[in-house]
């Protein structure tokens, strides 16, 4: 079936400017299973005063934000995030987005908990476009469903 229908004008670049803010999200998911961590990782994806907030913590400030990040990491010897396609809705220089992460976190050996712990969460952030190019303002993990149990908190 093929359709009439033709797109409005600028819809394109719409179109293009909500796979690059899509694109922060899977960059930043990809990257906490094989990526290095770092300052500038931190920096290519999040403003200054982004805000990270995971059910069991928070982070604020760009400053900080790989080291937070690789220490919720070190509690498990492998992890695999897998996200959806994220909705993305445009307004100006800002965005909104949302999508459907499934996580699998593998334990570190020598515990007594199950090897795998997983997470099926609702990614939803924000973002604005910066001189540098588009950077995600605030992401937020809604828990909908686990399986396993998590690490234990020291």
């Amino acid at each position: 079936m093929t359709s009439n229908h033709l797109a409005a004008p600028g819809a394109a670049a719409g179109f293009a400017e909500a796979a690059v803010v899509g694109e922060l999200l899977g960059r930043y998911l990809i990257a906490l299973d094989d990526g290095e961590l770092d300052d500038a990782w931190a920096r290519s994806l999040f403003t200054e005063d982004a805000v990270v907030t995971f059910p069991m913590s928070r982070h604020a400030g760009c400053a900080g934000l790989a080291a937070w990040h690789r220490a919720s990491l070190a509690v498990f010897a492998r992890t695999q995030h897998l996200g959806s396609p994220p909705v993305v809705s445009l307004q100006g220089d800002r965005a909104v987005f949302r999508a459907n992460v499934l996580t699998t976190h593998v334990h570190n050996s020598g515990g007594d908990a199950p090897p795998l712990f997983r997470a099926g969460t609702l990614a939803s952030g924000e973002a604005r476009r910066t001189p540098d190019g588009w950077r995600m303002t605030a992401l937020s993990f809604r828990v909908l469903f686990t399986e396993g149990e998590p690490p234990r908190r020291a």
